[in-house]
């Protein structure tokens, strides 16, 4: 806080000598290191305020972190999973038949053979074919060279 040397402790001290007589120097030295005490006792005190309001303030924004996190982990209280069971259990039951295809329909569905693998595909893309050389080309030269 204060910048005190050694120098500056001399000079303060030679200055001391010389305005205050010998005989009240031991009475002067002792008010001064008490005040120098309070000093240090209100610089400590203070500093101990502001870290424990520095950690209040810390506990404060972690306090509003938790209570955003729980608000957000917080469950809807109107969930009832017996009630949402009961309700489709019974709308299952209640609706309407479904009426079923003919049997004829029924048997002319041929079932799949399952494939040994087991995620292979029914369409198989097959590439285009490469185009055929026609051969009438060729087959007119030698046609032509023969008549001549």
């Amino acid at each position: 806080m204060f910048d005190f040397d050694i120098g500056k402790l001399m000079v303060v001290g030679i200055v001391a000598l010389a305005v205050i007589p010998p005989k009240d120097l031991p009475r002067v030295m002792r008010t001064v290191g008490q005040v120098v005490g309070k000093m240090r006792r209100m610089a400590a005190e203070f500093q101990g305020q502001f870290m424990d309001a520095m950690k209040e303030a810390e506990l404060d924004s972690v306090k509003k972190e938790f209570e955003q996190i729980e608000q957000a982990a917080k469950v809807d209280t109107s969930f009832d999973p017996a009630a949402l069971m009961r309700d489709e259990m019974t709308q299952a039951v209640e609706a309407p038949k479904i009426i079923a295809p003919p049997a004829a329909a029924i048997d002319s569905v041929e079932p799949v053979a399952p494939s040994s693998e087991p995620f292979a595909s029914e369409i198989v893309v097959k590439p285009p074919e490469p185009p055929q050389i026609a051969e009438a080309p060729q087959a007119e030269k030698a046609t032509a060279s023969a008549a001549k």
